[in-house]
């Protein structure tokens, strides 16, 4: 298999995903960023299915930067508390943490979410 970037973080994704996995008690926040929105889902994987999403492009926003991100981060935590979530592992989903991602996970975690 060629390692071109994308690639690269499918196979980095592979190996984060086989060590975390998300329960009704702790879910899992997924994050996937793409080059005009960054998105966030709450995931309960033994039912499999996502108990809340929020996204950059429900907030109306059509460009992505790392204050944005934040802003999504903080939502997305409004919506877990209010269904009842506090604590969640996360799941960078093998982007490197930094700049936006990193962004999205203080926002988070300022807003009360517990990684």
């Amino acid at each position: 298999m060629a390692f071109n970037k994308t690639n690269r973080r499918i196979k980095i994704k592979q190996g984060i995903r086989r060590k975390i996995n998300g329960t009704a008690d702790i879910p899992r926040v997924s994050v996937f960023r793409s080059n005009k929105a960054f998105y966030a889902q709450l995931i309960d994987d033994l039912k499999g299915h996502t108990i809340t999403a929020a996204s950059s492009q429900e907030m109306g926003k059509s460009v992505v930067n790392i204050e944005i991100s934040k802003e999504v981060g903080k939502k997305f935590a409004e919506k877990a508390k209010a269904a009842g979530v506090e604590k969640v592992v996360f799941d960078r989903n093998g982007y490197p943490y930094h700049g936006k991602v990193k962004a999205f996970a203080e926002g988070a975690r300022e807003a009360g979410l517990k990684f």
